[in-house]
């Protein structure tokens, strides 16, 4: 930038916000950085004592804020992001469709290494809807030099900062088990809770099974469901230590690979994971019924992105798995499974 007398600005960038005091009034910038000074705007900038002004340099191979973010926005944003016009020299990304949230951390902490550069997201691997706001990114002085934005665009070259993955829809087979159930002694809570959270996901529920606590009838069933078309299926009840759930060896006679029983996440613990070939087959404890947020909001959104969960990602799931249970629910605005 460069100093120039206030009758010479008409037509330049103001590097600075220029504020106006109201004395019992008003206080604040009547003129931001950034502001094209008009003719009309010199006898306003006398009165408030401005004999001089910082201006841009139009000589200078500097990239203004604006157009900074802008660039930036364009080098990091894949898939399912969106972005608006600058505000200030900041600009905002949005997920523009429901699905699931990656970020390369790695090539985060690289852009944030470049000096003047600033981009904060919120965290990875979670649910998010269309509309919700994601990151945030900005320069630090009003320009830059060309390099700084060259070294961004330079590190996105091969691989973009964040992606929204879109949810790919499962036809769902929910297979209940419980003599108490099937038997009629109680009625069933857990289909309606699960018709609810896959309906929110964008799955359609295929059919649900009532099965006593015997193994036989929970494989049969299951194996109904995959015949039927079922692409993921869950089993509901039976996943305790009880000597009557016969969940987990049903899961485990089934199955072509047993991914975990039991989780360091709570509330989830005794959570099973297994794949008939390429079907998801979900052992849901009790939890899952009755809070509003456990192991199935971490697990089920990854099967949607097409990720194939191993043990290690359940094994990560340690921090920030233990839920602290709020009087008020704030998933996924909070600390659970981050």
């Amino acid at each position: 930038m460069k100093t120039v007398s206030v009758h010479d600005a008409i037509g330049l960038t103001l590097c600075h916000d220029i504020t106006e005091i109201v004395p019992g009034k008003t206080k604040g910038p009547l003129f931001r950085r950034g502001h094209i000074v008009k003719a009309e705007d010199i006898p306003v900038l006398l009165r408030l004592g401005k004999e001089n002004l910082y201006v841009w340099d139009s000589g200078s191979d500097d990239v203004h804020e604006d157009e900074a973010a802008v660039r930036i926005a364009k080098a990091v944003s894949g898939d399912g992001i969106e972005f608006g016009k600058p505000k200030e020299g900041k600009i905002n990304f949005v997920a523009k469709q429901l699905g699931f949230l990656q970020i390369d951390r790695a090539l985060l902490l690289r852009i944030n290494s470049i000096p003047s550069v600033t981009l904060a997201t919120i965290h990875a691997m979670q649910t998010v809807k269309p509309g919700r706001i994601i990151a945030g990114t900005r320069v630090i002085p009003l320009a830059v030099p060309e390099s700084t934005i060259a070294a961004v665009e330079e590190c996105c070259n091969n691989a973009k900062l964040f992606s929204v993955i879109p949810f790919k829809s499962h036809a769902v087979g929910i297979v209940t088990t419980g003599s108490e159930v099937f038997k009629g002694r109680i009625k069933d809570a857990f289909g309606p809770v699960l018709h609810k959270k896959f309906n929110e996901l964008g799955c359609s529920v295929l059919s649900q099974t009532i099965v006593p606590d015997e193994t036989p009838q929970t494989i049969e069933a299951i194996e109904q469901a995959i015949a039927n078309g079922a692409s993921m299926v869950v089993v509901s009840g039976g996943m305790s230590v009880d000597p009557d759930d016969k969940t987990p060896a049903a899961i485990k006679a089934i199955a072509t690979e047993v991914v975990c029983y039991g989780v360091p996440v709570l509330p989830g613990a005794m959570f099973m994971l297994g794949y008939r070939q390429s079907v998801p087959i979900l052992g849901l404890p009790g939890c899952v019924m009755y809070h509003k947020t456990s192991i199935f909001d971490l697990v089920v959104p990854r099967i949607l992105a097409r990720i194939r969960i191993t043990k290690n990602d359940i094994l990560n799931l340690a921090y920030g798995g233990f839920c602290e249970s709020c009087p008020e629910c704030r998933y996924p605005a909070c600390g659970f499974g981050k």
